[in-house]
């Protein structure tokens, strides 16, 4: 069953159950977002609530306060299709402007979680804000809620081998090169979406031929080699690699290049649309005195690629 996601308050308000809500970015949807959401379809199910969540696009802090706003890990549809794979049922898209954000927490309760989506529990993390200048707290839902008909929960945190759970926190590990343990917190490999397009010819002449990635991530991995693996979005077909983030030093590159080595052959169709998800950083990039040396390094990274991916597809097994 798909989610069913509406884009205006009237068009949630045609949802045939009251509504069991949480409410938030929630980007990257990670293992915190993921057991929030577990905790809502639980108590839908025995109440026969529909399990909904309700998300801006954009990103609050985009509109009031551009400075601050975070780059995202994930788009959109990413979001709703991993909230779907969790078992939410129904999703509300709601535009923020700052017409939105000028709502008394009064207002927002009454209009938005009473009327529209007949809220019969609220599930928030105890830092949640709402309404105008973030004058609403957890408090303060609480006890509008009481009024409105429906009970407010407050869920504390997530942690992970002692690592609070965050999408800041992710956001910072990706940042810093440490792809594994941000998998583990995101409970996915984190990827970077896009066009394979041209590159400048010298891998293929004078190293490895790789396939080069053009994306419009906002979240990337600190430069870098990692072993990683590479999906044909439009075939399903994954290849295991390894990748290079870099500025390719050795041949006085100054753009930051996305190059992936695949590690068993393409085939006679090449992708055109990729994701490269990071499993693991082998090492930083580096100057090479030339490209002969660059390409001893280069299947040295291959090999260790190779040995990793032998060790997980014997873990996976």
């Amino acid at each position: 069953m798909s989610i069913r996601v509406f884009r205006s308050l009237s068009e949630a308000a045609q949802s045939q159950l009251p509504s069991a809500v949480t409410i938030g970015n929630f980007d990257g949807v990670h293992r915190g977002h993921q057991e929030l959401f577990r905790r809502l379809c639980t108590e839908g199910a025995i109440n026969e609530w529909e399990p909904t969540v309700l998300t801006f696009d954009p990103h609050p802090a985009a509109v009031l306060a551009p400075e601050r706003a975070p780059r995202l890990m994930s788009t959109l549809d990413e979001r709703l299709r991993w909230m779907n794979q969790t078992g939410i049922r129904q999703a509300v898209v709601l535009p923020f402007t700052t017409e939105f954000a000028a709502q008394t927490p009064e207002e927002f309760v009454k209009r938005v979680l009473q009327e529209a989506l007949r809220a019969r529990l609220v599930i928030v993390g105890d830092n949640f804000r709402f309404g105008r200048k973030q004058s609403g707290n957890v408090g303060t839902l609480a006890q509008l809620g009481a009024g409105a008909g429906f009970a407010t929960e407050i869920v504390q945190g997530v942690r992970y081998r002692g690592v609070a759970v965050s999408s800041t926190e992710i956001r910072t590990r990706i940042e810093r090169g440490q792809v594994a343990m941000a998998a583990r917190l995101l409970t996915r490999p984190y990827g970077l979406t896009g066009r394979v397009v041209t590159g400048h010819g010298v891998g293929k002449k004078e190293t490895v031929p790789t396939l080069n990635l053009d994306t419009m991530a906002e979240v990337l991995p600190a430069v870098g080699v990692y072993v990683t693996h590479v999906h044909d979005v439009d075939s399903g077909r994954i290849w295991p690699a390894v990748s290079n983030i870099g500025f390719r030093p050795t041949f006085g590159g100054d753009r930051l290049s996305i190059e992936s080595y695949l590690l068993e052959p393409p085939g006679e169709a090449p992708p055109q649309r990729i994701r490269v998800d990071c499993l693991h950083r082998l090492r930083e990039e580096r100057l090479f005195e030339d490209a002969a040396a660059l390409k001893v390094q280069i299947l040295r990274d291959v090999r260790r690629a190779q040995n990793y991916h032998r060790r997980l597809a014997k873990w996976v097994g």
